[in-house]
């Protein structure tokens, strides 16, 4: 048993699960010690040429503490031994850019490589490069945009092209073609290839699986619509008499050509899902290896399981009083958060068979209404946007407060959007766009 001093002290034993494990042994550590006193420990025992600092977890509660304060606020006597897991200490995130919008940005992507894909409440889609450039924009809906997706394409494809699917308070979702030309004096371009048509309400969700091959849609018309992203040659869905007023909105989109231009073509739904009761909030596909698994929330307080082929909800997670605004699936494929008005966000676990899809593993608790969520690489990190205009980092095995927070914006602006790629967090809503370095995460 390695002592490291002759004053008051607790028995503990080390675990982690990071690279830098140390021998398995107890310790006999004063009781006066704090994060800081147990980093440098484990940096001198494993002999770092460069330090890295830790964080601790007991019992699934991050050591704020000394380790005095810890055991008797727990209820734990001298004789019992710690067991203590140690993990990398997450530095506070710090702000990259700042991009003001004319509207709202109710949703974002940072998945186009070098650039800011953005959607705003006036319709309009917008791409910003690292030097925070606007690239491109247009006017792709005639109501507020509700969400977007990159669409992904094949490894072989022109890097400048893009598929970007868009869903709109103006009742319809679109596929749309991008291209982002390398030289830059030359112009970037869009075209509207295919409308979907299906949902009678507000779409709330559009999302794409991993291989660019499908489409999930959701909206407020409780249904949750399935679709390829083949591009059909003729329309799959009559279009219906319109009218004068109409025609002009149409030709606005279309930057003033006439009705003769080459239209989207209709598409109709592969499939469609119901089961929800009440306005679907999200939708998204199961992870890698997964994606005939369809996952949704919604306000008739429910997380529901769908299996995707068949077009049927195989289980649901019903929550008395709780209307859930956001879902988003850990990397681990087994759980799943949700995020709703009841200033919580709730971890689920999804695997067939398990006693928890009826009860939930555990809530983070918000000072304000979660909005969005977004998970990264690893199953015990998730960053939370909520109406406060906090921005919450959050580990799992420590759910009863958040690693570090940042504010977005001056004043108290609403978070609408998050995104989380190569180290990057991209923060959507009512001030605009801001883009903040944090953890990596290693998807790409």
């Amino acid at each position: 048993m390695a002592s490291t001093s002759a004053g008051p002290s607790c028995s503990a034993i080390f675990t982690t699960s990071t690279p830098y494990p140390l021998p398995t042994q107890k310790y006999m550590i004063p009781i006066s010690w704090k994060r800081f006193h147990l980093s440098q420990l484990i940096n001198k025992a494993l002999s770092l040429t460069k330090p890295i600092p830790f964080d601790f977890l007991i019992r699934g509660e991050l050591l704020r503490t000394s380790l005095g304060e810890w055991c008797a606020g727990n209820g734990v006597g001298e004789e019992e031994t710690l067991e203590i897991e140690y993990i990398e200490s997450v530095m506070p995130p710090q702000k990259m850019s700042d991009i003001p919008h004319e509207d709202w940005v109710s949703s974002l992507s940072c998945h186009i490589p070098g650039h800011f894909l953005t959607a705003s409440y006036d319709g309009y889609l917008r791409i910003f490069d690292y030097s925070q450039k606007e690239k491109f924009n247009t006017l792709a809906h005639t109501a507020s945009i509700t969400s977007v997706c990159v669409v992904p394409t094949p490894e072989d494809a022109d890097d400048s092209s893009h598929l970007i699917a868009t869903g709109s308070q103006d009742l319809s979702a679109q596929i749309t073609h991008v291209s982002l030309p390398p030289d830059p004096t030359s112009q970037s371009e869009s075209k509207t290839l295919a409308k979907l048509h299906l949902h009678t309400g507000p779409v709330s969700s559009i999302v794409s699986n991993s291989s660019g091959t499908h489409l999930l849609t959701s909206s407020w018309d409780t249904l949750i619509g399935l679709w390829d992203t083949i591009i059909p040659i003729s329309d799959e869905v009559p279009e219906l008499p319109i009218t004068d007023r109409e025609r002009k909105k149409r030709r606005k989109l279309n930057g003033g050509a006439n009705d003769s231009a080459e239209k989207a073509k209709r598409k109709a739904p592969l499939t469609v899902l119901k089961s929800h009761t009440a306005r679907v909030s999200k939708v998204v596909f199961g992870n890698v290896g997964n994606e005939n698994t369809a996952y949704s929330c919604g306000f008739d307080s429910t997380v529901r399981v769908w299996d995707v082929e068949n077009g049927v909800c195989t289980h649901t997670v019903t929550s008395s009083e709780k209307p859930f605004l956001d879902i988003a699936l850990n990397s681990d494929g087994h759980t799943a958060l949700a995020a709703s008005t009841d200033r919580t966000v709730t971890l689920y676990d999804l695997r067939e068979g398990s006693l928890a899809l009826s009860t939930s593993s555990g809530s983070l608790l918000h000072a304000a209404t979660p909005s969005c969520l977004a998970t990264g690489s690893t199953p015990h990190q998730v960053f939370t946007g909520a109406y406060d205009g906090v921005v919450r980092l959050w580990d799992l095995r420590s759910m009863k407060s958040a690693i570090t927070s940042f504010k977005a914006w001056e004043g108290k602006k609403k978070v609408l959007s998050i995104d989380w790629v190569r180290g990057m967090v991209g923060v959507g809503g009512e001030g605009g766009l801001e883009v903040w370095k944090a953890v990596e995460d290693v998807r790409v």
